[in-house]
């Protein structure tokens, strides 16, 4: 009978109104949402994110995470002010992205193994001389003794014969404990040929291993980002850190760790990947301020191993060396060795000659330690590197032959031009603009600063060819309108240019 009554009730009260016969419904408004970064051909991880803050911004990772559904993955706090986390949907990723607090939110992504198995020892060898034949020798000024070398990678085998006790974890972000032991191989290769006794470039550096690809050879950014991360904080300078991986496409997160851990003081080696592609189209190897690697043959050719991979190539390379047949130790025994070829062989090489160098510069940036191997690289005797890639072969700076002549400095003045030069955008779009240098006497490095607060800012690619172009894209978020000046520089190691790209925003 209550009910009843009650029911009536509420039937008389609307009667007596008699204009409104239903109640207004109110709708709550939509939480915000911002765009997720995810890069194009990238193998991405279902439900995982990268999320980067504010400059300035504080709060609790975990309390954030947990705010929209998520869960809390890792925490960084030195290479970036951020955090992953796992468990989102696609919209609710969006709305993280749209927080007051956050920068910007990255899908993570999978990251593989650059190298490729084949099947004498020749390249040691062959970067102490400029030119062919070998002589049969390896001389070295140094041994890096007092150089750290970190090999973000599958971990090693510290107690191989190789590494005369110099090796040590530092942690597995694979199993999380601070036993980083390789069960893959390719970890210990690559730390072989950094530091090996026998095999390595800087033969007394001590080794650290940081474990983020697991036994398959497969990883996601979030790993290596913490790898990085922990460099950054805990690692011991003068160092060098090699990465013999990678992914498709680019990734914001990782690369800005990657630089700012170098700009904390570590020299960074990447791979440059065996994909027979422009290697500007994948992370990290196209970031700027590392020393990216190709890999080549015996014979000084562009390496092939098969009819599916070959090295990659392009403005975003650095340097090349010897990538086919490198023999180094196995993860299998405390005395075995095996031969693998890739990208992945390549860069430890570099890594090692980034040691030496070190070893003989302690206070030396990784700038300067970059410039200097790019400088003392032997030119202009590869076949086979395509187009815009630099013809520089890695030299150690001893023994060998005498060096070829130098190429005659080029002429005319380094300029930059803009198409558009100015922009007007909405709130939360993404501005772009073509970059075309003209004059440079190599290859041409591109940046930017300025624009809006909080605004990323891309090139693709950053390195381009004397004559070349790149677009620059420019991600706004959803801040205050204006407009905003924003400088991009061209350098070319001997000359610079700069230009002015005015984007209005709202």
């Amino acid at each position: 009978m209550m009910k009843q009554l009650r029911r009536g009730a509420v039937v008389t009260a609307l009667g007596l109104t008699g204009a409104v016969l239903f109640a207004p419904v109110v709708t709550a408004a939509a939480p915000p949402e911002e765009a997720v970064l995810v890069a194009p051909g990238a193998e991405t991880v279902p439900g995982s994110y990268l999320v980067v803050y504010k400059d300035g911004a504080t709060g609790d990772a975990n309390t954030l995470a947990t705010r929209y559904q998520g869960e809390l993955g890792r925490s960084f706090s030195s290479a970036l002010h951020g955090f992953s986390v796992r468990g989102l949907s696609e919209q609710q990723a969006r709305r993280l992205a749209a927080d007051p607090a956050v920068d910007y939110v990255e899908q993570n992504a999978v990251v593989r193994l650059q190298d490729t198995q084949t099947d004498p020892i020749w390249n040691l060898d062959r970067i102490d001389q400029r030119a062919l034949p070998l002589d049969r020798k390896y001389t070295y000024d140094n041994t890096a003794s007092n150089v750290t070398a970190y090999v973000i990678d599958t971990g090693i085998r510290k107690s191989h014969s190789e590494f005369e006790g110099r090796a040590s974890s530092g942690y597995d972000f694979v199993d999380n404990d601070s036993d980083a032991t390789d069960c893959n191989g390719h970890g210990t290769h690559v730390a072989g040929t950094v530091a090996g006794k026998t095999y390595g470039v800087a033969k007394k550096a001590r080794i650290v291993s940081l474990r983020v690809l697991g036994c398959d050879g497969t990883g996601s950014f979030e790993g290596i980002i913490s790898a990085i991360d922990w460099v950054t904080s805990n690692g011991v300078k003068p160092g060098v850190v090699n990465m013999s991986l990678g992914g498709n496409g680019s990734n914001a997160t990782m690369e800005n760790a990657v630089r700012r851990s170098i700009a904390a003081g570590f020299t960074y080696a990447l791979a440059g990947g065996n994909n027979g592609q422009d290697a500007c189209g994948f992370t990290p190897a196209r970031t700027p301020e590392a020393i990216t690697v190709g890999a080549v043959d015996q014979a000084g050719k562009r390496s092939v191993w098969n009819s599916s991979a070959s090295s990659n190539y392009g403005t975003c390379l650095d340097i090349w060396a010897p990538g086919t047949a490198i023999r180094s130790a196995s993860y299998s025994s405390d005395t075995g060795y095996t031969e693998m070829g890739g990208t992945s062989m390549a860069s430890p090489h570099v890594a090692g000659a980034a040691a030496l160098y070190l070893g003989a510069n302690p206070g030396a940036t990784p700038k300067q330690v970059r410039d200097a191997l790019v400088a003392s690289a032997t030119g202009n005797i590869l076949t086979d590197v395509k187009t815009g890639s630099p013809n520089l072969f890695l030299y150690t700076g001893s023994g060998g032959t005498t060096p070829p002549n130098p190429p005659n400095p080029p002429t005319g003045k380094l300029t930059a031009a803009l198409s558009p030069a100015a922009q007007t955008i909405g709130n939360g779009q993404v501005g772009r603009t073509t970059v075309t240098v003209q004059g440079g006497a190599g290859a041409v490095r591109l940046s930017a600063t300025g624009g809006p607060q909080g605004s990323l800012k891309f090139f693709q690619p950053t390195t381009i060819p004397a004559a070349g172009s790149s677009q620059l894209s420019v991600y706004t978020g959803f801040g205050p309108g204006g407009t905003f000046p924003i400088t991009i520089t061209a350098t070319d190691g001997v000359n610079s240019a700069t230009t002015t790209f005015t984007l209005t925003v709202g």
